[in-house]
């Protein structure tokens, strides 16, 4: 199957890498400044939301899909959009589910130097923005640990996969799926192959990020 790239393996392989990182891009763009504003600032019921952040570290795949489901499902309130059982549907339910984990990565990371690093950028002349941004390049490494750890967390599910997916060959059918569809049906060298697919994915994606980030460490 690996090796005659077999026409389901590259379209679970296709679905897998698209939805994930499609998910883990808008999980970033929204976790990022949440994790950095609970960090930078105090407010009523700080502790409340880092505690509840903590929390949904904890969150089952399965409950963020049954979540999703009840708001897209034929009956409900966005059931006339027709989200249920697309790819759009299983980008919205990894979201949910690694926003609260890279927030509190990301909270974690720089809450100790982010006084210090955004005050010194604003009496160095920058915007507050510019300040922000430095506070969080000042901790890249965990910042980009953060976001692996989510890509990571969403590319190994299954529960959103298939509540939301419905494991619809050639649509919504990932690897994750794949591997628990073949086990249900007894083929488990097959489920063993795939799995060592996902993992050589996730390596690949990782080793990229990594090179990036050093590259542009070492750029003058």
């Amino acid at each position: 199957m690996i090796g005659r790239l077999d026409p389901e393996l590259v379209s679970a392989l296709a679905t897998t890498l698209r939805v994930s990182m499609t998910s883990t891009a808008i999980a970033a763009f929204v976790a990022l400044p949440l994790g950095f504003l609970v960090a930078r600032y105090e407010f009523p019921g700080k502790r409340a939301v880092t505690n509840l952040l903590r929390t949904a570290l904890a969150l089952p795949t399965v409950v963020a899909g049954l979540f999703v489901y009840a708001f897209i499902a034929r009956n409900a309130p966005l059931g006339e959009m027709k989200l249920l059982f697309t790819p759009a549907a299983i980008v919205i339910g990894q979201v949910l589910l690694i926003v609260p984990l890279i927030t509190a990565l990301v909270h974690a990371a720089v809450q100790d130097n982010v006084q210090v690093v955004y005050e010194e950028a604003l009496l160095l002349g920058a915007s507050p923005f510019q300040a922000s941004l430095k506070a969080l390049t000042e901790s890249r490494l965990a910042v980009i640990t953060a976001i692996m750890t989510g890509f990571g967390r969403v590319v190994s599910e299954v529960g959103i996969s298939l509540v939301l997916g419905g494991n619809i060959r050639g649509v919504t059918r990932t690897i994750t799926t794949a591997i628990t569809l073949e086990t249900s049906q007894g083929d488990f060298a097959v489920a063993f192959a795939l799995g060592l697919v996902l993992l050589a994915l996730v390596l690949l994606v990782n080793m990229i990020i990594i090179q990036s980030a050093g590259e542009r460490r070492e750029a003058p």
